[in-house]
């Protein structure tokens, strides 16, 4: 059992949590933004944010570093789900979507210069991406001309998806819009794609530091 947090650790996490969640929302806004419009977001004094992160760099370094933690654990939880093939696989999708982690990829990637850390996280994703690929098409349930690079593209598009007037009506959009690419997914598709997919380096190459 964990020990209950000192009032003082507990403020802490709370303002960490504060933080970041707001620095998620400015810096997807606007990758541009200063680090006083997080701090003016959260609610918390800039004398708070430094302790935590000593710069820019180092908070959205954080805010991508837990995207893809999130990420991660819905992976673990599709391949760990026995039950049927496409089912648990369309979940993956949906609540990807649902948690938004892509965002993070189209609005931050070459912004930041990644560490060991989340050079790590990434490849344990794709280890897992590839996991849930396979065993989504031993199963005999997903088009044969697809690569598991094509999930990546599909996250990222339908990050883009932003037309809603709330946010609860872009995440609605986003569940639409996924809903017509999953049944484009599925096998007996009309006829084959066009090109090959996206590859490791293509994706890669975003997160080189532009300029």
């Amino acid at each position: 059992m964990t020990a209950p947090m000192s009032g003082r650790k507990a403020q802490a996490a709370r303002n960490d949590d504060l933080i970041l969640d707001a620095a998620r929302a400015v810096f997807v806004a606007d990758p541009g933004a200063p680090v006083s419009a997080v701090a003016h977001a959260a609610g918390v004094g800039m004398s708070a944010l430094y302790r935590r992160y000593p710069s820019k760099e180092d908070l959205v370094r954080r805010i991508c570093t837990v995207g893809l933690e999130v990420y991660i654990g819905l992976a673990e939880d599709c391949l760990a789900d026995d039950g049927d093939a496409w089912e648990a696989f369309a979940t993956f999708m949906r609540r990807v979507v649902e948690a938004d982690t892509h965002s993070l990829t189209l609005n931050l990637a070459g912004t930041f210069t990644p560490d060991d850390t989340l050079f790590a996280l990434a490849e344990r994703a794709g280890e897992l991406n590839v996991a849930l690929f396979d065993r989504t098409r031993a199963a005999g349930v997903i088009r044969d001309d697809l690569t598991v690079s094509d999930l990546g593209l599909v996250f990222e598009q339908i990050a883009a998806v932003a037309f809603g007037a709330t946010p609860e009506r872009t995440a609605l959009l986003r569940q639409r819009s996924l809903g017509l690419v999953l049944d484009g997914m599925r096998t007996a598709p009309t006829g084959p794609l066009p090109g090959p997919g996206v590859t490791d380096d293509e994706f890669a190459q975003r997160w080189v530091p532009r300029g």
